[in-house]
């Protein structure tokens, strides 16, 4: 059995991640982060499209996505750079290309393009996107999606949509990786978004409790068929909010902080549902707990998880404890 790939999500303050540091250090900690984990066992680092916070709208920080890819290409030197997920329908798909391009480039060949159709209807709205029902947002995935494919592997881009028209767009130069930029499509949209992922997706990103990712492999591999597409050749991968400890009264002490740190910001009833993201999933507990999870996911496919730690911009020992215990004993 194929071992499990480690990625980490650098916060940025879209999970009120970075409350209580000064603007103007924040980016010296997501930079710290990220050389660490550059230095460390991490496969890549990860960042999320948004740009108000979450899970209301506050006055926080939320540093933009991109922006960020393009300075941690310059400020390491291994690690690759994806987003979990970018909005296809916050750029223009073209211009989108060419800033991954310029992105790769910087970095030497390390980006993953994590791509999906969007959700956070707030943020749309006051950013004067509008907020289109879903079956417009999916073919402005899948139609920018080929965009996408075509601008880095001929540098040329032609398309007449239905929501897009392209007539003769050059990206240039290229991305650095032979074929372009790996496609992520996040999203386990049954009828429609997995049916775009087995058409075009290098990866997939969807689900990750035992069922949930079970369930959607097994449609994931309905739709391959047919379309006629490799099931096996797409990479399955899943986002993981991680609570760790040493034993369970760690563990109940990290949920108790970022309960606190959340209910400060956006109330009780916010920081609750925030909780139940953590508890019970399969990377909150003791490092023999998580291991444990993982592993039935691995034996179910599972192939590449991406690791969020709430803490990670005040206090790094969950990420040291999971470095020590968790990463060797699964890849």
């Amino acid at each position: 059995m194929s071992g499990l790939r480690f990625g980490m999500f650098v916060p940025q303050g879209w999970r009120l991640d970075l409350v209580g540091i000064d603007p103007a250090e924040q980016w010296n900690v997501m930079k710290g982060l990220a050389q660490h984990a550059d230095a460390g066992p991490w496969e890549s680092v990860w960042v999320y499209d948004h740009f108000h916070t979450t899970p209301v709208p506050t006055e926080e920080a939320t540093h933009e996505a991109w922006t960020l890819m393009s300075a941690f290409g310059a400020v390491t030197e291994r690690v690759r750079l994806g987003q979990m997920c970018t909005c296809m329908s916050y750029r223009n798909p073209v211009y989108l290309a060419k800033v991954a391009a310029t992105v790769d480039v910087v970095s030497g060949g390390r980006v993953e393009m994590g791509i999906g159709a969007g959700w956070y209807e707030h943020e749309w709205r006051a950013y004067g996107y509008g907020f289109p029902d879903p079956p417009e947002r999916l073919r402005m995935l899948d139609e920018g999606v080929q965009i996408l494919r075509q601008a880095w592997r001929n540098g040329k881009v032609d398309l007449a949509g239905r929501q897009y028209t392209v007539d003769g767009a050059l990206v240039y130069p290229k991305p650095l990786q032979e074929n372009g930029i790996p496609l992520w499509i996040a999203g386990g949209g049954e009828k429609v978004t997995l049916k775009i992922a087995a058409r075009y997706a290098d990866y997939t990103n969807f689900d990750g409790t035992p069922e949930g990712f079970t369930r959607k492999s097994e449609l994931l591999a309905e739709h391959c068929r047919a379309v006629g597409t490799d099931f096996d050749a797409i990479v399955r991968t899943s986002n993981y909010n991680v609570a760790i400890g040493a034993d369970e009264a760690e563990v109940a002490d990290r949920l108790a902080r970022l309960r606190e740190r959340v209910t400060r910001i956006a109330g009780e009833k916010q920081a609750a549902r925030q909780l139940a993201a953590f508890e019970g999933m399969p990377a909150c507990g003791t490092p023999e707990q998580i291991v444990e999870n993982l592993g039935d996911l691995r034996k179910r496919g599972l192939r590449y998880g991406i690791f969020y730690f709430p803490e990670a911009a005040y206090d790094r020992s969950g990420i040291e404890l999971f470095e020590r215990e968790v990463v060797p004993a699964l890849s």
